[in-house]
């Protein structure tokens, strides 16, 4: 049996003090993005525990999506993650 070998650190300390490690991260098979997880993925971007490119090709998702999960966080908090929350934080078209 042969471990894929995985670039970056194991874990790693974040600003609150607690210890993110991979396992923490979803698994790449992950379909339903609750808020929690693409927190996580988030969290696991912010803090060097996994690149950008890393999170694309193993959640198979698009630059787009990442971003709009980004600015979401940005401009409204975690809370704008949530599916239920779209509405409240989406941008006016037009």
């Amino acid at each position: 049996m042969y471990l894929k070998r995985i670039e970056g650190p194991r874990a790693v300390k974040l600003p609150d003090g607690t210890v993110m490690t991979r396992a923490d991260m979803p698994p790449p098979t992950t379909r339903r993005w609750v808020a929690s997880r693409k927190a996580a993925v988030l969290r696991g971007m912010a803090s060097g525990l996994v690149s950008r490119r890393w999170v694309l090709e193993a959640y198979d998702l698009s630059e787009e999506e990442l971003e709009s999960w980004e600015r979401a966080v940005t401009l409204h908090g975690v809370g704008a993650l949530r599916a239920t929350a779209l509405r409240r934080y989406r941008q006016p078209e037009g």
